[in-house]
């Protein structure tokens, strides 16, 4: 179980160069990963509900927007690219190490990101700043940098994110940062539910912002979003969550409804 996760980013670990990719999108592919990554959520999942989106309908659109989450499991590229297209017509921009495996995946808005060193990761830092300028793309970011077990804590960023952020701001002026609370879990259905929170948008106009500090302030933003979304499910409050999809009953589910509402006389039930 401890090989499940490691510490070390995959191409640190596995000292192998990657030539930077950028995200390379078309009309076309686009058509193609929009139908095949909502299909597989489709096929795993019982439903995506999700929560907050008006926050961000109704954030500054004159700047770009960035969307940051936490990182627990190989499903979270595939939610960030629902969530992005499905939810806010928008196009994903999404760092993806070893791309190099699955380079059809620039189709659809991932670009690469090497992380032997900080030197070697500029180009996609640099890349991030660039593509978020075109405000038809939201930038959808992991700041821990690695894959960490669901609800681990203390929540750790890199620098990454208050890096792009400030370069933004030196560029745009401003920048929008939305802290994103994701889980999957088990509810009454026989499959597990994507649930999804969007919180208040962050505007940072300050490009001078400590790197470290408000590295630190931004992991404790997330850390509230998702510690204040999981107590909330955790007492069963699902009534101001939206649905992106939900599959219908198996037939035995609705065998068990239509029992619930039968009433025998003097059953006691």
């Amino acid at each position: 179980m401890e090989d499940l996760y490691q510490h070390v980013p995959p191409t640190k670990l596995r000292n192998q160069d990657e030539k930077f990719a950028p995200a390379k999108t078309s009309a076309f592919w686009l058509w193609v990963a929009d139908r095949f990554f909502y299909g597989m959520l489709e096929n795993r999942f019982f439903a995506l509900r999700y929560k907050g989106a008006d926050k961000i309908f109704h954030r500054d659109t004159s700047a770009p927007t960035i969307l940051f989450a936490p990182h627990s499991n190989w499903w979270d590229g595939i939610v960030g690219y629902n969530i992005c297209n499905r939810i806010f017509n928008k196009q994903i921009r999404i760092m993806v190490e070893e791309l190099n495996r699955f380079p059809l995946l620039r189709r659809a808005g991932a670009f690469s990101v090497n992380k032997k060193s900080p030197q070697a990761s500029m180009a996609a830092l640099k890349f991030a700043v660039e593509t978020i300028g075109d405000l038809n793309n939201f930038l959808y970011i992991f700041p821990q940098g690695i894959i960490m077990p669901p609800n681990y804590r203390p929540i750790v960023f890199q620098t990454g994110l208050t890096y792009i952020a400030q370069n933004a701001v030196k560029k745009y002026g401003k920048v929008n940062l939305v802290p994103v609370a994701v889980n999957y879990m088990f509810l009454r259905a026989n499959r597990p539910e994507v649930l999804v929170e969007f919180h208040n948008p962050i505007v940072l106009e300050d490009a001078k912002v400590d790197r470290k500090e408000y590295t630190k302030y931004l992991a404790s933003e997330l850390t509230k979003c998702c510690d204040s979304q999981f107590k909330e499910l955790s007492e069963g409050k699902l009534e101001e969550y939206d649905t992106l999809f939900q599959q219908e009953l198996q037939w035995y589910r609705k065998i068990e409804q239509r029992l619930k509402k039968i009433e025998i006389k003097g059953s006691g039930v």
